[in-house]
């Protein structure tokens, strides 16, 4: 016997609010009517989808295993009522999106919304690792990457290329020089981003090229903590030259000698490339 949607959907909600209570908020029914519904579920396959430990509920392995597949369901169901809500013209939705700074996401969800006011945007902001696995776990519907991506599953449309530069406070050294060598990084105390950032793989791509050794002397993990700590003149950071801000005290060196550039791409799940909303959002921005 085929499961009946409602059932699974109780479950999705259940797994997702991490309660049954919370679960018939968000479904808009009782409390009583998702649990009979999930244990209809379990009783029909013969499965514990949830461990109960008094009020708290965690998943079981099947449960988990269950929550990865209703996920995409939930996520397809939704597309098929805006795709009918928007019949002959995609007026209204939910887009989310990943991506690795708002420098380009901003830039993009403004000519988005130019011709679809009334989408509602989501962003959330994370390293290239973090936003990749943002969209192969559902939880974005597009993501704006700064790296290559060799995955099956991922199509992904290039956008911009930018060179990654340095940056230094008005009391280093280097705050006079407008260029450096890649070899004069070796035993400099490096400010970078945590391991996944676009701009560190790169730069280590670049020593590893030129056979030399560089390690952070600090390692944060936003922007902001990077910026603050080259400022209070910690160390030397890097960047992606269109994401540095203009400020009284800092300066970007270019590394003359080698080639370190980030490439900014459009991705989104190869199986959901063309849902009406990210197939609008990418002839929007490209």
């Amino acid at each position: 016997m085929a499961i009946v949607f409602t059932h699974l959907r109780a479950f999705h909600a259940v797994a997702e609010h991490r309660g049954f209570t919370a679960a018939a908020n968000a479904l808009n029914v009782s409390q009583p009517t998702v649990t009979t519904q999930v244990r209809e579920l379990e009783e029909r396959y013969g499965v514990e989808l949830f461990l109960r430990q008094g009020r708290r509920v965690e998943l079981s392995a099947t449960g988990r295993a269950l929550y990865e597949v209703s996920t995409r369901i939930m996520k397809l169901h939704e597309e098929a009522d805006e795709l009918l809500a928007n019949t002959g013209r995609l007026t209204t939705g939910h887009l989310q999106i990943a991506a690795v700074g708002p420098f380009h996401a901003t830039e993009m969800i403004a000519r988005f919304l130019a011709r679809y006011p009334l989408f509602k945007i989501s962003m959330l902001l994370g390293n290239s690792d973090r936003t990749l696995s943002r969209i192969l776990d559902l939880e974005a519907d597009v993501a704006i990457l700064a790296h290559m991506v060799d995955d099956p599953r991922v199509h992904t449309t290039p956008f911009s290329t930018h060179e990654v530069v340095a940056f230094v406070s008005s009391d280093h050294p280097w705050y006079v020089r407008d260029e450096i060598s890649v070899s004069e990084l070796e035993g400099q105390p490096l400010i970078l981003r945590e391991t996944g950032s676009t701009t560190r793989r790169a730069l280590e791509a670049a020593a590893e090229g030129a056979g030399i050794a560089i390690k952070p002397f600090l390692e944060i993990g936003s922007r902001e903590g990077v910026w603050k700590a080259v400022e209070r003149g910690l160390g030397i950071g890097v960047v992606a030259d269109f994401e540095f801000v203009a400020h009284p005290r800092l300066k970007t060196i270019r590394i003359a000698d080698a080639d370190i550039r980030t490439e900014y791409r459009l991705a989104c799940l190869r199986e959901r490339r063309s849902s009406r909303k990210i197939d609008a959002f990418l002839q929007a921005v490209l």
